[in-house]
């Protein structure tokens, strides 16, 4: 691995940074703290520009290059942490109950971090580098704040980058998937609102267990009977409510859960059949159903030309054999995609000798790989947006 020197040097200061927003995890557009401490070590490295509060608590910072061509490059970090409880024992594990940085947004701010240091320090390009610090990723609409206050009207951008780690047991393994490369998602609630009774005497009740039952049945035949076999499409009930007594069948239950998709026309027809499905429910039982289903996350589409000069980027730092071009597409879903549909760009995964799964309460970044991001990320700035 060829860890740029600048970085290199503060190598033990980043790990620092990242066991020190490790143990304080803040969820999202709650980033104060960790808004804080991006902007006081932005101050510190000397960008150019600073601009803090956008989409609530994501910051921008602007580095000039040493001449100036008027384009601009854009790379994105993400900075929220998750509801879960910390189990992994580490001695910089969380210290606030209920939140852990477990999907390593952390390890991201402080990748985009060392990137800065570097550029800041060096300045060997021609332009701008639009550095993007955005909050709530996970499933609250981060990515579509920052665009909802004018993310790329103030701040333009040529190109867009963004990198996410992946705890595959491969150390600095590049990877990227060239075109469709991300599932998008919507989340949904279904509320059924029937009739309870003594469990002793059902005849007396419309039993919104049994209806739940029957709904969950009904709606995994969309994808097995609707869907093309060669389109990807992954239906998944992960929440059911209803009941509180033994005795008691309840009034009413709440089933919830998540839809990913590649095209927009394979989920328009999914949440077509939905709510057809729900509305036959009602005239079947004779009671409400209501679905509220929510479009959270685009698919997430990589530029083909981007995403090999991302890997040429790479591959300078960590050579040719870790770098994989065409990575197979993950039904995971990233609202990255939402800027991608505003400015064409990248987003690739670095792997680390990690192997517990994101969202684990006993997942475990490996810091090793920091400056190997801020390395590629900084790297790929130079790269397109030369000197000469």
């Amino acid at each position: 691995m060829k860890i740029l020197p600048e970085i290199k040097k503060i190598s033990e200061d980043l790990t620092s940074i990242y066991k020190d927003l490790h143990q304080h995890p803040e969820l999202g557009f709650e980033e104060i703290r960790t808004s804080k401490i991006v902007q006081q070590k932005l101050s510190e490295f000397g960008v150019d520009e600073l601009h803090p509060k956008i989409g609530k608590t994501g910051v921008v910072a602007i580095i000039n290059g040493k001449n100036n061509n008027g384009r601009t490059i854009g790379v994105r970090a993400d900075m929220d942490a998750l509801p879960i409880d910390e189990t992994t024992n580490l001695n910089y594990s969380s210290k606030t109950p209920g939140k852990m940085h477990a999907c390593g947004h952390d390890g991201h701010t402080t990748m985009l971090l060392g990137a800065a240091k570097h550029l800041c320090e060096t300045r060997n390009f021609k332009g701008k580098a639009i550095l993007i610090f955005q909050p709530a990723e996970e499933g609250l609409g981060g990515a579509r704040k920052m665009l909802e206050e004018g993310l790329f009207e103030r701040f333009p951008c040529d190109e867009i980058y963004g990198i996410h780690n992946s705890p595959n047991g491969r150390h600095g393994e590049v990877s990227i998937c060239q075109g469709k490369a991300m599932a998008g998602a919507a989340f949904f609630d279904v509320t059924i609102n029937a009739k309870g009774s003594h469990a002793a005497m059902p005849h007396q009740s419309i039993d919104p267990i049994i209806i739940s039952s029957t709904l969950i049945s009904q709606i995994q035949t969309i994808v097995s009977r609707n869907i093309h076999p060669l389109e990807n499409v992954v239906l998944s009930i992960t929440q059911v409510h209803a009941g509180s007594a033994y005795n008691v069948i309840p009034e009413g239950a709440v089933l919830a859960g998540t839809i990913r998709y590649f095209s927009d026309e394979a989920y328009s027809l999914v949440e077509d059949r939905f709510k057809t499905i729900c509305q036959g429910l009602e005239k079947t039982y004779g009671v409400e159903v209501n679905i509220d289903l929510r479009n959270t996350f685009d698919v997430l589409f990589n530029d083909s030309k981007l995403s090999e000069q991302y890997m040429d980027a790479a591959e300078k730092i960590v050579g040719k054999d870790n770098i994989i071009r065409n990575a197979t597409p993950a039904t995971g879903s990233e609202d990255f995609a939402d800027m991608l549909k505003h400015v064409k760009g990248a987003y690739c995964r670095i792997g680390h000798s990690g192997t517990e799964p994101l969202h684990s309460p006993k997942f475990v970044f490996d810091t090793n790989i920091i400056p190997i991001g801020a390395s590629i990320l900084a790297t790929l700035v130079e790269n397109q947006l030369p000197n000469n």
